[in-house]
């Protein structure tokens, strides 16, 4: 993670829970003399509290180094929304359909931005009956590879992953496809 939780954030969470900070000490089994060093930036907790910390605030660990609580305010859904991750560690792909706070490998992970395709990155279509067959003509080493090819519509996504020296291939169901995308590693 690139930042730790702070003082000002311990602070916020506690008084929206409208726990005193003695309230807060009991409940992780620390003194309330902790929890005013934490708050005024005079000390930080230990890792070690940072999910007891969390579980007190009624929050996710993540949640507490974001210093923001994650609240649900869809009403309605939106496949312009999704959102894919990649580790780069494991290489896990995560999809969503709103904004989140994904970590994997322990390395909180940005959502994959769309790039127009080069001459190496051009998806070739084509409809063979109810189905696209998608093909990239990229070289699939095993460093430089394209890892997922995906097919988003209104009513979902169909994602195919791909590994090196395999190809740079799949089929998606053609019903309402509106992107095609596909993800390269670019190591």
């Amino acid at each position: 993670m690139d930042r730790y939780v702070t003082g000002t954030v311990i602070r916020r969470l506690r008084e929206n829970k409208k726990m005193t900070q003695e309230e807060l000490a009991q409940k992780i089994f620390v003194s309330s003399k902790a929890i005013s060093k934490w708050e005024t930036g005079q000390g930080l907790p230990d890792i070690s509290l940072l999910e007891p910390l969390a579980k007190a605030l009624d929050i996710s660990v993540i949640e507490l180094f974001s210093g923001e609580s994650v609240q649900n305010r869809n009403r309605a859904f939106n496949m312009h929304r999704v959102h894919f991750y990649v580790c780069p560690a494991c290489g896990n792909i995560i999809q969503t359909t709103g904004e989140a706070v994904i970590s994997c490998c322990g390395i909180s992970l940005p959502p994959v931005q769309a790039e127009a395709p080069d001459d190496d990155h051009l998806l070739h279509l084509e409809p063979v009956e109810d189905e696209y067959y998608v093909t990239v003509g990229h070289p699939m080493a095993k460093d430089h590879f394209i890892s997922f090819l995906a097919a988003v519509s209104d009513q979902g996504v169909q994602l195919v992953k791909l590994y090196p020296e395999g190809n740079a291939d799949a089929r998606f169901k053609i019903n309402c496809v509106k992107w095609l995308y596909a993800y390269c590693n670019g190591r």
